[in-house]
């Protein structure tokens, strides 16, 4: 398969309907502005494009999953609005562009990551009728727990707290996979999920989410010291300047490489259980580590 084609067919389709769903109505205008901004800012899309991978791996209608990719990258915005705030990593680019606090201030940035992420919710809860409603409550349940305290935030807390300290190997992989690892899986699991996957099937895919999300983790940090800032589309070296825990300080750059294809295999492997329907996800485990941006 043409993963190059793959991708920007997908992201182009999560694009469309992301504003779509982003309706003004009923909304301060500078708020709509300032939510649409970071969503609009460009990005590989790879939390949605998973859950539709995560959706055909198992035979399933990429449109029955939508709302569920809209809901992911409305997540993650939201997490990287907050992320970049003067009180978190104070960036002042993100993708190329002003973060979104140096565009509205930073008292709408808070609230436009706040809004992201309620609308985010409100999205899920009108997924596809074809659904049945018990696998929508228990995406739901799965989505809140990747994003919250058990997850997402959670691991960014862990992160601010590492700042500065000298990790072992173990805490920062721990670090990793709720900062960034469990919004990943979840994109695969619950699209595989909404389509009726076996628990033989979301076992595999869980297992795979979890490799890819800790690659995609390590491979961001190796870019932060290997990468360009037309690549990586932020300041380089950023970690390095604030002190962060990460592979290439803790276990040394080719470590760092070794371990990160380790995952890769350890994902394409979990996938054995799929025919060629799952290709598409064996091929993004393979570009998550050789991707720029």
């Amino acid at each position: 398969m043409n993963l190059r084609t793959y991708l920007a067919q997908h992201k182009a389709l999560v694009e469309q309907r992301i504003n779509e769903y982003l309706s003004a109505d009923g909304m301060p205008a500078n708020l709509h502005k300032s939510m649409a901004y970071s969503l609009n800012a460009g990005g590989k899309r790879i939390r949605p494009v998973l859950v539709f991978a995560g959706a055909e791996a198992v035979g399933g209608d990429i449109k029955r999953v939508m709302p569920l990719a809209v809901t992911l990258e409305m997540i993650h915005t939201f997490s990287l609005i907050h992320d970049d705030l003067p009180a978190m990593d104070d960036d002042d680019l993100r993708r190329g562009k002003p973060t979104n606090h140096k565009v509205f201030g930073e008292a709408t940035a808070i609230l436009a990551g706040d809004a992201l992420l309620a609308e985010a919710f409100w999205i899920l809860t009108k997924a596809s009728p074809a659904c049945a409603p018990a696998l929508v409550l228990d995406v739901i349940c799965d989505v809140a727990e990747a994003s919250g305290a058990r997850g997402m935030t959670g691991g960014q807390v862990f992160d601010m707290e590492a700042t500065g300290k000298a990790l072992t190997e173990a805490e920062l992989e721990n670090v990793h996979r709720h900062k960034t690892g469990k919004l990943l899986s979840v994109s695969v699991v619950g699209g595989a999920k909404l389509c009726g996957a076996t628990d033989a099937q979301l076992k595999a895919l869980s297992i795979y989410g979890a490799a890819i999300g800790l690659a995609f983790q390590i491979a961001d940090d190796i870019l932060d010291i290997e990468g360009t800032e037309e690549e990586i589309g932020k300041d380089v070296g950023s970690d390095v300047d604030a002190h962060k825990a990460t592979y290439p300080a803790i276990i040394g750059i080719e470590a760092a490489r070794i371990k990160e294809r380790c995952l890769v295999d350890e994902a394409i492997s979990a996938l054995a259980i799929f025919d060629d329907k799952a290709d598409p996800l064996r091929e993004i485990a393979k570009y998550i580590v050789d991707r720029k941006t």
